[in-house]
């Protein structure tokens, strides 16, 4: 599945991508914001990340930029607690250089759209709450608290940290991006 916004492709992540994921992700203050990367991110983390089997329903992309093809960053939708079936997170991550240009929140549109076209109802999202900025984003998508505050391990910072649980309702069909999915 790829998807195009104004500015960005969000295109499935193949082995190849390992340098370009890597390239992006190794940075402690990126990694340190993510629940599921270890730090230190090893280029080994990166290969296997990338050689992951491909999950129609719960998809992940390489986020590049439109113009040129620039990787940037990744986003996916993985299946979220098992007290809530049939529902999925939202998970993302933008290289520092290009932090405050607004791609996180044009993916995460992007990725909204996908899980509508997925037929997913609601989809979950969170932030340590050290990271306001993510919560920044969650906000502009349109999710909104839950009201759970809660401890998850951060592999990146090696224990627990308190996060902040956001929702967003979806209507089947709905175009969260103003643009199309392929």
């Amino acid at each position: 599945m790829f998807h195009r916004s104004e500015r960005l492709l969000l295109r499935p992540i193949w082995p190849e991508d390992w340098q370009a994921v890597y390239g992006g992700i190794a940075d402690e203050g990126v990694v340190r914001n993510l629940a599921r990367a270890p730090w230190p991110y090893s280029k080994q983390d990166a290969r296997d990340f990338a050689a992951r089997p491909l999950a129609p329903h719960e998809p992940r992309f390489l986020i590049t930029t439109a113009c040129n093809g620039q990787a940037i960053g990744c986003i996916g939708l993985d299946a979220h607690d098992p007290d809530y079936p049939g529902t999925v997170e939202i998970g993302y991550w933008i290289a520092r250089q290009h932090w405050g240009k607004g791609y996180a929140t044009e993916a995460g549109k992007a990725a909204l759209s996908i899980a509508a076209t997925l037929g997913y109802p609601r989809v979950y999202g969170s932030h340590f709450l050290d990271n306001p900025a993510s919560g920044a984003v969650l906000t502009k998508l349109g999710f909104e608290p839950t009201g759970r505050v809660i401890e998850r391990h951060s592999c990146g910072r090696g224990e627990t940290a308190m996060t902040a649980e956001y929702a967003i309702e979806l209507s089947c069909g709905a175009d969260h991006s103003g643009s199309k999915a392929a």
